[in-house]
């Protein structure tokens, strides 16, 4: 395991020929801002996700049959955001389609605007959720979360989807060596899984002790930071920003 952490972060330093440049350490920290998100939406906001859409549709289905602590309308709204997060994230990779970096500098400022809209409705809540807070937001990070998937899905940046692992997990073990296949970026996995989980657990012991507000304002530093980074690295010539 350390072998591969070693490799992994080895393999995240931009080259002079590495094709996504400083894109996967910037990708690794959204991914940590999913989970942070994540563990919002579902232990504060009633059993809902904003990131992992598979769960909603699961979770609109136990709704729908009865399950009781689940909410059908919680997860449609979930759903509904997202798509359209995800269709503004569409229109940004059309119109940066030329320019990894100026893409992702637009998504991310754009989800800091929407993340700190989110911090203000916490905050203002003083932390307490009832539906005046709970669905606001949900909307506003469904909609942040929905941008993220669909600009790192243009971002082709193999095994940082920051929003989904199963296929990243599967391919972990389905192209490993023991499975017979090649074992591509087993580090670049790992790490993807590791940033994830760092996120829903800080998030969760944050939200254990009343943190709501600062479980989000952690988030919109990082989404912040990303957005400035990457504003700094965006240059015009740089041969990682042109198109995967």
């Amino acid at each position: 395991m350390h072998r591969l952490l070693s490799d992994a972060v080895r393999t995240l330093k931009p080259a002079g020929g590495d094709r996504h440049g400083p894109l996967p350490p910037l990708l690794l920290i959204l991914t940590v801002v999913t989970g942070l998100v994540d563990a919002v939406s579902y232990l504060a906001l009633g059993h809902v996700f904003v990131a992992n859409m598979t769960g909603n549709v699961v979770f609109l289905g136990f709704a729908l049959a009865g399950a009781q602590g689940l909410s059908a309308l919680a997860s449609v709204v979930s759903m509904a955001a997202f798509l359209v997060g995800a269709l503004a994230g569409g229109r940004l990779g059309s119109r940066f389609a030329t320019h990894r970096g100026y893409l992702l500098r637009a998504s991310t400022a754009v989800q800091t605007v929407l993340v700190a809209v989110a911090v203000v409705v916490a905050a203002v809540a003083d932390g307490r959720v009832g539906t005046g807070v709970q669905y606001p937001l949900i909307v506003f990070l469904g909609l942040a979360m929905g941008l993220q998937n669909a600009v790192a899905r243009r971002l082709g940046v193999p095994d940082l989807t920051t929003t989904v692992l199963t296929l990243t997990l599967t391919g972990l073990a389905a192209d490993s060596t023991p499975a017979g296949g090649a074992a591509p970026r087993p580090g670049r996995r790992i790490l993807s899984v590791l940033a994830m989980f760092l996120g829903a657990l800080v998030g969760a012991q944050l939200l254990r002790h009343g943190h709501l507000v600062l479980t989000l304002g952690l988030a919109l530093l990082l989404l912040a930071a990303t957005s400035v980074i990457t504003h700094r690295l965006a240059t015009t010539d740089a041969a990682w920003a042109r198109p995967a």
